[in-house]
């Protein structure tokens, strides 16, 4: 997985601007433009979603 973040921090920013958490914005993105044409733009937002919603399934989870 190393190199699979080519700018750290963007996507997270970017969640935060939008007022909603990382998989929040992550779930909204992949929904938003799933199956769609889009922009050079739009498709690297669609790839960091993806790759934020990957991260999340590998991270510890939390007990309880």
């Amino acid at each position: 997985m190393s190199g699979a973040v080519k700018r750290p921090g963007a996507f997270s920013a970017k969640a935060k601007r939008a007022g909603k958490s990382t998989g929040a914005y992550a779930n909204d993105v992949v929904n938003r433009l799933k199956g769609k044409t889009k922009t050079e733009a739009q498709r690297r937002l669609l790839r960091q979603a993806v790759l934020a919603k990957t991260f999340s399934k590998l991270r510890p989870k939390k007990k309880k």
